[in-house]
């Protein structure tokens, strides 16, 4: 028998602990930093999470109820933008009741009446004058700006019908070469405001009716182009007329709205890059009405452009701010696009109204599949987290 057999080294508590697991460890072993181990033998959770998202794609694939869910997503997100919002109900109880009462017959019995009268009285005036004018006055010079007063006092009086309370703030637009000017757009109203107070030239979309009888034979005294968005040619025609517009030192100023449709004045959809590309100065105009009184939102699916005057005409009065904005020219290595998305953030700040990364166009259309498709993955890689935190 050895001096070492008689005498056995102590056993460390890793040793014993190693040779139960039927392994022992040596020095180098025991030296060993852990991580190693680690590494060696990795975890089992990213193999389970890889199989969960195998899982997660091939039920988006299969499922026709999430691609219907993503498609809800996108028209919650996106027809809010052109929602209402009725205000909330004041005058069911008893004492303020009968003062709702008055005040409806106020603005119907009385209001309504004298400004139905106002706007007929100025219609009068501009027919009669306006004609006589544009077919009969041989000074080319003159009857121009006489066309342009008339226009000007016709839109005075359907904001006058209104009882409008308009607020400019800021300097107010003056003919020159090479500029145009770019806002927000809540209502046909808002060519009306402007246009009372200064002469434009607008970018519109044909409409019928009286609305468009101004458009075909009134209109384009101002310099007012119409158009039809779904005709591909009116859509050349009209960007060979602004370039033309733009270059002519003589026109009025040109107004464009590039969201290209109506919005609920709190929130601003991206804007058209046409505007944008005509190497011209631009000058942002902002927007924002007051709801004190009523909504002058135009949702043109609901109720045609009549019914929406109406509506107005009904009211106490619109309310409203107007901010003539710095101009702003295309900086070094900028896209038309960046270009645009810089004055809309401009026009949002100053109205105090929300930017959302959606196309106008789509108000008149479903949501394509390849935007379905990334709402889709956008739920796919939500529900992927959820379900890793919880495998963790």
């Amino acid at each position: 028998m050895t001096e070492s057999d008689a005498f056995p080294a102590p056993t460390s508590s890793l040793e014993k602990e190693a040779q139960d697991y039927g392994r022992t460890f040596s020095e180098t072993d025991l030296c060993r930093d852990p991580l190693e181990d680690l590494e060696a033998y990795p975890p089992a959770e990213p193999i389970i999470a890889e199989e969960t998202k195998l899982l997660l794609s091939n039920l988006l694939d299969i499922s026709p109820v999430l691609t219907e869910v993503a498609s809800a997503i996108i028209d919650d997100s996106f027809t809010r933008c052109f929602k209402s919002n009725p205000p909330e109900r004041w005058n069911w109880n008893l004492y303020l009741f009968p003062l709702w009462c008055l005040g409806v017959v106020v603005r119907y019995g009385i209001l309504f009446p004298v400004r139905v009268l106002l706007l007929t009285a100025g219609w009068i005036v501009f027919l009669t004058c306006f004609f006589p004018v544009h077919y009969c006055m041989q000074d080319h010079k003159l009857r121009r700006k006489l066309e342009r007063d008339l226009v000007v006092f016709l839109f005075g009086s359907f904001v006058a019908s209104w009882t409008a309370v308009i607020k400019y703030h800021g300097p107010r637009p003056s003919p020159r070469q090479k500029q145009v000017f770019v806002a927000n757009h809540t209502s046909m109203i808002d060519f009306y405001v402007l246009e009372q107070s200064t002469a434009f030239a607008c970018i519109m979309q044909k409409h019928p009716g009286w609305v468009g009888w101004l458009q075909t034979y009134a209109l384009p005294s101002v310099g007012c182009i119409s158009f039809n968005r779904t005709e591909a040619k009116d859509r050349h025609y009209v960007a060979k007329r602004l370039r033309e517009h733009v270059e002519d030192p003589e026109s009025n100023p040109l107004l464009i709205f590039p969201e290209g449709t109506c919005v609920n004045n709190e929130y601003v959809v991206m804007f058209k890059k046409g505007a944008f590309e005509l190497g011209c100065t631009v000058c942002p105009i902002a927007i924002k009405y007051n709801k004190i009184f009523v909504d002058a939102f135009w949702n043109s699916r609901k109720q045609s452009f009549t019914q929406h005057l109406i509506r107005l005409m009904t009211s106490w009065a619109v309310v409203c701010d107007v901010w003539y904005m710095e101009p702003q020219n295309i900086l070094p290595g900028e896209t038309s696009i960046e270009f645009a998305e810089r004055v809309r953030k401009l026009i949002a700040d100053r109205a105090g109204i929300k930017m959302v990364p959606w196309d106008g166009y789509l108000k008149y259309q479903r949501p394509s599949p390849k935007l379905t498709e990334k709402k889709q993955q956008e739920l796919a890689n939500a529900v992927f987290r959820k379900l890793e935190g919880k495998l963790l």
